[in-house]
């Protein structure tokens, strides 16, 4: 009995020091690391990201009701995801990734490139044949592209800032380099059926470019050049359906049961929500679900009809906060690549953002494009997160100098 009690008192003893190791070294440690690492960050873009995720969990709350997949959940475990990529990748910092762009590279290259053997090929509308996912255990689709965005930033900034630093810029022979860099991503994607991929990773290469200082006498040339192909490039590179899109662009109602059904729905969504919509969860065309894909490419149009011009404002207000925000953050980095980083996150949802809303209000043709941190798809959301952990790494770079 005495060796029993001995025993039960030792394990006792031994669970209180563990559990006090616990609490003082592991718990303490971890919240002061995270008091630490906040500390170090800006605020202000925490919190737009925060609402902005808790306003399109609300929406895809609200759309998952007319659809036998739950969108919420999914979402929700991307922003998991991508808060955490976020976390990891400020601690680590823009410099130490950007000094491992060829680990970047290859991962992004064969993530892509993998698509070609092992890709989920997803049938849409009007002759769309887009093989950009990878199928994953559980029955989860990545979609490599979006991760290949996060990749481009860190590579493309990497190699724009070498050569700056070398003062060969604005040299020819590099200057076609650099367009050689930023035609890799366009033309996979291209080849994979996502154009609108390609049309981001483009306006992602201009506005990165820009801000490294390339000469306009470049772009001019560009533009020139692209002027020229377009007989070619609408001849051998555009599909028959993206023929179709780009005419029918003109005059929607000529074709308002096929290619203009999709936006003059939209239309109609946006419309019926008038000043203050029609409330949060009682969008009957939300419940219906009587715009295609309104869940990712158009859930503006859920935002127009349940919350009305005031919540597409509050949409358009959040994200221009942040647009705001990261400019601010890129003036303040320590170096060009920092602030080459930031345009990089933001020619992501500049671009993004104007696609949407133009397909959404009929201004542009559809072009699979989503809009940043509303639309469904996890990795498009989770990588967005991904883009602003880069762009935090820049702030805390910033607060470890002023140190």
């Amino acid at each position: 009995m005495i060796e029993i009690f001995i025993f039960y008192r030792v394990v006792l003893k031994s669970k209180r020091r563990f559990r006090n190791f616990f609490k003082v070294f592991i718990l303490d440690s971890l919240l002061k690391s995270k008091k630490s690492y906040f500390c170090k960050t800006d605020r202000f873009l925490w919190i737009s990201s925060l609402i902005l995720s808790i306003y399109s969990l609300l929406l895809l709350f609200s759309v998952s009701k007319s659809s036998n997949f739950n969108y919420f959940k999914t979402h929700l475990a991307s922003i998991a995801v991508g808060y955490l990529g976020a976390f990891f990748i400020t601690k680590i910092g823009y410099k130490s990734l950007s000094s491992r762009w060829y680990v970047l590279a290859a991962i992004c290259l064969s993530l892509m490139l993998s698509t070609f053997f092992v890709g989920v090929s997803i049938t849409g509308n009007s002759g769309v044949d887009a093989r950009a996912w990878i199928k994953l255990p559980g029955n989860v689709t990545f979609q490599p592209s979006e991760f290949a965005k996060i990749g481009f930033i860190i590579t493309f900034s990497k190699h724009l800032d070498f050569l700056k630093n070398k003062e060969k810029l604005n040299d020819l022979k590099y200057v076609i380099l650099i367009c050689l860099h930023a035609a890799v991503p366009m033309a996979l994607a291209h080849l994979q059926g996502d154009d609108g991929a390609t049309v981001i990773f483009f306006f992602m290469f201009l506005i990165m470019c820009y801000v490294a200082g390339i000469k306009l006498r470049y772009f001019f040339a560009l533009f020139l050049v692209m002027l020229i192909s377009l007989p070619y490039l609408w001849n051998n590179v555009l599909a028959d359906y993206q023929k179709q899109r780009l005419v029918c662009q003109l005059n929607l109602e000529a074709d308002p049961l096929g290619m203009g059904f999709q936006q003059l729905q939209g239309k109609i969504s946006i419309g019926s929500g008038k000043i203050f919509g029609l409330g949060l969860f009682k969008g009957e065309r939300v419940a219906n679900g009587a715009v295609p894909i309104q869940h990712s490419d158009f859930i503006f149009s859920a935002i127009g009809e349940e919350l009305g011009f005031i919540g597409c404002i509050l949409a358009i207000s959040l994200l221009l906060f942040l647009i705001l925000r990261t400019m601010k953050i890129s003036s303040l980095s320590s170096d060009l690549l920092g602030s080459i980083i930031c345009f990089g996150f933001l020619g992501i949802i500049i671009s993004q953002t104007i696609f949407n809303l133009g397909m959404c209000l009929s201004l542009l043709p559809v072009m699979g494009v989503t809009l940043p941190f509303f639309s469904a798809g996890g990795s498009s959301v989770a990588c967005l997160y991904l883009g602003l952990g880069l762009v935090q790494s820049v702030y805390a770079e910033k607060a470890l100098r002023a140190k």
